[in-house]
């Protein structure tokens, strides 16, 4: 009797645990399921006094349909005190922006920037699109002038509440790193030299192989030699740390597929009734090929 309740156990252990590995491969499509077009959310910096916020509110064109989250200047120390000096940072939130989902595939668009003196409209959309922001709309803006530092946070918190999505911690700690890093090269090489060569070098990413900082570092000289823009090595080794983090922040489809080959093989040490084999093998054939299926579009 014994035996065959644990028998029974092992069983119901391995289709569990299929079926939450299934569920794994499915959560982004799910998580963005919800996702409403048009939805638009506001953030404002957390210290504006009411009558700045007001003016925020009317230069934004709010409606009242739209949803309104804060931004505190302690989320912003948060985010960017591993990267840039709390003075840098500062002591008020204030910056703010306006997000609006649009439709799929059609990128991300920062339309306007207003008084942002420290980050251009291209790092920002670089850095949105590295913390998993799709298909947006973006306007920043602040009552005077002011780093922008509050809006990216807000953006980020923003998206999340539009898309119904949650953005991992890494993402946003990346994702801030990478604005923090294209500002710095920006006061060196220009805003736009700053902003296309972290684009270049993130589209190269998934295609390179790098394995050691020597790759890493022979890909950043070539992309800069491409654009005419010279790095100190300061710089090559700030953007070696980003393209780790960066490159880590991919879904390993070799692993999980590995994952799931080793335990269709071993399948006969906890199952004992060939027709539960038979069927755990056909679900696990199906996400197998499934796998082989997005690593192929990641490959193209």
């Amino acid at each position: 009797m014994l035996t065959n309740k644990f028998k029974k156990c092992k069983q119901i252990v391995a289709i569990l645990l299929i079926t939450v590995l299934s569920f794994m491969l499915f959560i982004p499509a799910v998580a963005l399921a919800d996702r409403v077009e048009g939805r638009t959310v506001i953030t404002l910096g957390e210290n504006l006094t009411n009558e700045q916020k007001e003016k925020m509110l009317n230069e934004m064109g709010a409606t009242a349909e739209d949803e309104i989250v804060y931004v505190s200047n302690k989320e912003e120390h948060e985010y960017l005190g591993k990267y840039i000096s709390a003075k840098q940072i500062g002591t008020r939130a204030i910056s703010s922006a306006k997000i609006t989902l649009t439709p799929e595939g059609s990128g991300i668009h920062v339309t306007t920037t207003e008084n942002i003196t420290w980050v251009s409209e291209a790092m920002i959309a670089n850095a949105l699109a590295t913390a998993g922001v799709m298909d947006a709309e973006v306007y920043v803006t602040a009552p005077f002038k002011v780093s922008g530092t509050a809006a990216l946070t807000g953006l980020l918190k923003a998206f999340e509440v539009a898309a119904d999505v949650e953005i991992s911690e890494e993402q946003k700690q990346v994702a801030n790193e990478e604005m923090v890093r294209t500002a710095e090269l920006a006061d060196k090489i220009g805003a736009a030299e700053a902003a296309e060569l972290l684009a270049r070098l993130k589209e190269a990413l998934p295609n390179t192989k790098l394995e050691t900082d020597e790759d890493y570092r022979n890909l950043i000289l070539a992309v800069a030699a491409e654009l005419g823009v010279e790095l100190s090595e300061k710089d090559i080794e700030s953007l070696i740390h980003l393209l780790k983090r960066l490159k880590g922040l991919n879904i390993n489809w070799d692993r999980v597929g590995s994952q799931l080959r080793d335990i269709r093989n071993n399948l006969d040490d906890f199952l004992n009734k060939e027709e539960t084999r038979n069927f755990i093998r056909v679900i696990l054939d199906f996400i197998i090929g499934l796998i082989d299926w997005i690593k192929g579009i990641f490959a193209s």
